[in-house]
């Protein structure tokens, strides 16, 4: 993490990979990309718009690279799991789709805005915090893995008081 400046938030699901964590999982064989990303403070901010299609998501900066690239797709051609830690890298992931579905080296800003319904193209798997009411971050998490489901989440989460926002507890979404 932080390699180049930038970010003015932490990377919160990306904090439960500690590097002990990494290596038990690279040892399994489970490979990971790097990205480098510029998080702002835009998923933290309620959308005060009744109309979800109004609202305007704060653009961050994402790079990228070609290895991360190849590795994603040649994980995608053999049906593996792709894994999206965290809200930012999954607007990133999917701000950066070919079209044949392939994930693309890329540059730039996003200001890609999630909301159900949406197919998403590259990643089959969610990693993300339990995010505070009225936030894109939540509404990418029902997105991605339907209202139902994620709301169920959400009442485990309150009943057994479950730490919220951006260094709270997290859920993975399969």
């Amino acid at each position: 993490f932080a390699k180049h400046v930038g970010a003015v938030a932490a990377p919160s699901a990306g904090l439960h990979f500690d590097k002990p964590l990494l290596k038990r999982l690279e040892l399994k064989g489970i490979e990971a990309g790097e990205i480098t990303l510029h998080a702002g403070l835009g998923g933290l901010r309620m959308v005060e718009v009744e109309d979800l299609t109004k609202h305007k998501p704060e653009s961050e900066s994402y790079e990228i690279n070609p290895a991360t690239c190849d590795l994603v797709n040649h994980a995608l051609e053999g049906k593996k799991r792709i894994l999206a830690v965290g809200g930012t890298v999954l607007r990133t992931l999917e701000s950066s789709v070919s079209a044949n579905n392939r994930l693309k080296p890329a540059q730039g800003w996003t200001d890609k805005y999630i909301i159900p319904p949406y197919n998403f193209q590259i990643a089959n798997a969610f990693f993300t915090g339990f995010h505070l009411p009225q936030t894109t971050l939540l509404m990418m998490a029902t997105a991605f893995g339907s209202y139902d489901l994620v709301m169920e989440a959400y009442k485990i989460a309150i009943k057994e008081e479950y730490r919220f926002s951006v260094y709270g507890d997290s859920m993975l979404i399969l």
